[in-house]
């Protein structure tokens, strides 16, 4: 089956036509950098060798990886340090501040390094200590035993590594569980080391610190969509370990779990289990607390400076850290002529003009802080589908922008459609103005959903897995159908394993609200529908590949393919491989089929731009200026500095994309 999966890969031969386009290839233009946050922001309060407040920040960024900040508590201002390995170390994944030395630790992904910042030696900078192992994409969580040494969890697989500092050894234990990919260890201060494993079934395992092995003690969520059931660890002011349960509350001890009629609170400077947080805040000398002005904010600027005495007052600071770029997530043109779209981490709302002469940050549009996935525009607004959670907004350009939850807010988060959509692939608005949003599932979950929504009236209604085990990926509303296209993916919640290696097509119908066709067309090995394009005459043009997001969940790689399918028939009209030298789909590879004014069809691989000929599944290369590299793990920017990470609109003669966190365009040549 390998074999066969890996041969389909390299027989990108086998494709018609697939010459350098006649006319000489354009050059591609930079825009700007439209948004230029941060994400991954902690806060790490404690003091210095002398007994001194200090605060330390961590913050993550595409452009130039992840940094840490010694801000000075009376005027704000931020000594930065930069990592120096910014390529590979873009986010900050996991952290912690020993409350014993006062030194930060920091894990980064997406290249599984240990690092360490000590504020009594800012000279050294930002040190790599080392590999938390060959399969590691990124640390979970970082706990520190009363011996000094580091527990880290690392995904995938749900690894346990045993870090020394004293030695600057590494001892690494293997997974925990193979059927898992998370791990959050917490060491108590009585020997105990324990961790919390998510996300398919969350569990509590304790750990035998000398051989690393570990077992489950019976507290687990067997059901992961059962509100009523719950699992939080955490540790005690008494410092010892503690699980909190929909079947009881209990102290971990040892190897053993004991039932206990209370629990303590969480002490301070111990991350969370499971959270983007310490788990309790931390009082440093003087009775200072820091807590940020808006902590949910990707420009994080504002820092309240507090006092456990009420008779001190309150200091609010600003805090001058400088950021590089965010990567851009979406790009669709706006009714007003702007383009409009998401970064990455932070997921910021941003315009730009056609001509680049506008390229601004509009700030939040949303609760998810991670990106847009998609977006559409119904009348004279933009609607935007974030993850997680595949929350709907809506932003009007023409009024004021006061980002709420409240009906006169602008833009405004609209909320879930379901409880089980994570990340949004798709959103198309049909003839009626009703919006589709097409989404994969929850950590750990299989089979996403196909959900709508009426803006007139707010009505939603969604539907779980339409075909078993798959999930919408890239949606297209047939004029000539008043159907639904949707285009189907393998894709399962983050944590889960793939269950079978075939996507599709379907057809959705939107009066009966219910499923009116799906199937593969014949089509072998069939990857993911992962773009759809009107192609005139009623037939449709759709990419088909795998993107890096299936491959780290287990799916064999797959070359892409252009399609050319007919709905009304439910046929296919011709199929072929795209040239090996395209290369392959970018992460996911959503919106890489874009239609001109003219009607021409236009896609993208990650490293080529290029046009179809109609009627055919013949390309013609566009643009491209870099040769494709093999790439394992998580696709990043960093590999090609012309790399087609999203493609936009096409505007008149104008194509847009980004390359990260740079806004492109190119002009198309005419076609004779």
């Amino acid at each position: 089956m390998i074999f066969r999966f890996l041969k389909l890969f390299l027989v990108g031969v086998l494709v018609a036509v697939a010459g350098v386009a006649a006319n000489p290839m354009p050059e591609a233009r930079d825009l700007g950098v439209p948004v230029k946050g941060v994400s991954w922001v902690r806060l790490h309060a404690g003091e210095t060798a002398a007994g001194e407040a200090s605060l330390l920040m961590t913050m993550s960024q595409n452009n130039g990886g992840f940094f840490v900040l010694d801000v000075d508590l009376e005027t704000g201002q931020c000594q930065q340090f930069p990592v120096s390995t910014p390529k590979g170390s873009t986010f900050s994944t996991a952290t912690l501040r020993s409350p014993r030395t006062g030194i930060l630790y920091i894990g980064s992904a997406w290249d599984a390094r240990l690092h360490r910042f000590d504020p009594a030696h800012p000279e050294r900078g930002v040190e790599v200590l080392g590999s938390l192992g060959a399969g590691a994409t990124f640390p979970t969580g970082i706990a520190e035993a009363p011996d000094g040494s580091l527990w880290i969890g690392t995904y995938p697989k749900a690894e346990l590594i045993k870090y020394e500092p004293g030695t600057g050894e590494f001892t690494y234990f293997g997974s925990v569980n193979e059927a898992e990919n998370y791990l959050y260890p917490l060491a108590g201060d009585d020997g105990t080391i324990a961790a919390l494993v998510r996300v398919v079934r969350p569990h509590l395992v304790v750990i035998d610190q000398t051989t690393g092995e570990s077992r489950e003690v019976g507290l687990e969520i067997t059901d992961t969509t059962d509100e009523s059931q719950f699992l939080k660890f955490f540790k005690g002011t008494d410092r010892r370990l503690y699980a909190s349960s929909h079947t009881g509350d209990f102290l971990v001890r040892d190897l053993t779990i004991q039932p206990v009629d209370s629990l303590p609170e969480r002490v301070a400077g111990v991350h969370a289990a499971g959270e983007h947080r310490y788990q309790a805040p931390y009082t440093m000398p003087g009775g200072w607390q820091v807590n940020l002005v808006n902590p949910g904010s990707g420009t994080p600027r504002g820092l309240l400076v507090t006092n456990t005495d009420p008779r001190i007052p309150t200091k609010r600071l600003r805090l001058d850290w400088e950021g590089g770029g965010s990567n851009l997530h979406v790009i669709e043109l706006g009714p007003d002529g702007y383009l409009y779209g998401s970064s990455y981490l932070p997921n910021h709302l941003y315009r730009a003009s056609l001509d680049g002469q506008v390229a601004e940050d509009l700030g939040s549009f949303s609760l998810s802080s991670g990106q847009a996935y998609s977006a559409a525009m119904v009348g004279e607004k933009v609607y935007l589908a974030s993850y997680p959670g595949s929350r709907l907004s809506v932003y009007d350009p023409g009024e004021r922008i006061r980002f709420g939850l409240e009906a006169t807010d602008n833009p405004r988060d609209l909320g879930r459609l379901d409880k089980v959509g994570f990340r949004p692939n798709g959103l198309v608005a049909d003839a009626n103005g009703r919006l589709w949003l097409g989404s994969g599932p929850d950590y750990g979950l299989v089979g996403g959903t196909l959900a709508w929504y009426d803006p007139a009236t707010g009505e939603s209604r969604s539907h779980r897995a339409i075909v078993p085990d798959l999930s919408p990926t890239s949606l297209l509303w047939l004029d000539d159908l008043e159907q639904v296209l949707v285009g189907l993916s393998i894709e399962v919640g983050t944590g889960a394993e793939v269950q079978r290696f075939d996507a599709g097509w379907a057809l959705w119908d939107p009066v009966a609200d219910e499923l009116a066709w799906w199937g593969d067309l014949g089509v072998e090995d069939m990857a993911d529908v992962t773009s759809l394009a009107p192609a005139g005459d009623g037939l449709v043009y759709a990419l088909i590949g795998r993107g890096d997001h299936l491959l780290t969940a287990g799916a064999p790689p797959i070359a892409p393919r252009l399609a050319l399918i007919d709905p009304r028939k439910r046929e296919l009209v011709s199929i072929a491989w795209l040239p090996e030298e395209f290369g392959a789909l970018s992460w996911h590879g959503h919106h890489a089929l874009r239609v001109a004014p003219d009607g021409q069809v236009y896609g993208a691989t990650a490293y080529t731009i290029f046009r179809i000929l109609p009627g055919t599944c013949e390309v013609e290369r566009i643009w491209q200026v870099d040769e494709p590299e093999p790439r394992l793990g998580v696709w990043m920017t960093s590999l090609s500095p012309n790399s087609i990470d999203i493609v936009g609109p096409i505007v008149g003669d104008q194509m847009f994309f980004a390359t990260g966190w740079r806004l492109r365009a190119i002009t198309l040549p005419k076609v004779e």
